[in-house]
């Protein structure tokens, strides 16, 4: 199996590795760069538990192809918080919008893309945002309440 350099920026730290040819940035994110964050839920692409920004944008990460992320940004939950929780990990927690957790990871990558594209956003557009992560526990409202209360102020890193 043929092996391609990568050169990207993973979670603000510049990283060079080797993908495999054929080699989805999923696995490419946990056993290479071993980052837990992104969840392998699905493998198809149906439930967003592998949801990770590339240049801003969000992506499932195992329809990707490592290769392609060469050169690009890729944000994970793991990126998310620095110092301190993201004010949506917070939120999530105050809002009790994990309960199982295996969603969220990809939950809170989405919402920060929404928050960092459209910082007041509506509940439709947070719906919206949020329309391509599956929840079997939550029944969606905690996570729903977390990302508005970030998004009006009321909730705090």
């Amino acid at each position: 199996m043929a092996k391609k350099p990568v050169h990207f920026s993973h979670n603000g730290v510049e990283r060079a590795a080797f993908a495999d040819d054929g080699q989805n940035l999923l696995e490419f994110l946990r056993r290479g760069a071993g980052d837990l964050s992104p969840k392998y839920g699905c493998g198809q692409g149906t439930c967003g538990a592998c949801t990770v920004m590339i240049d801003g944008e969000t992506q499932l990460s195992c329809l990707v192809l490592a290769e392609s992320i060469d050169g690009k940004s890729i944000r994970t939950a793991a990126g998310l918080a620095s110092d301190q929780l993201d004010p949506l990990q917070v939120a999530f927690m105050d809002h009790f919008a994990a309960q199982c957790g295996y969603c969220t990871p990809g939950m809170l990558v989405s919402a920060r893309a929404l928050l960092e594209r459209n910082p007041k956003p509506t509940r439709e557009e947070v719906m919206e945002a949020i329309s391509g992560n599956l929840c079997r526990c939550t029944g969606y409202e905690p996570i729903i309440s977390a990302i508005l209360a970030v998004a009006e102020g009321r909730a705090q890193a």
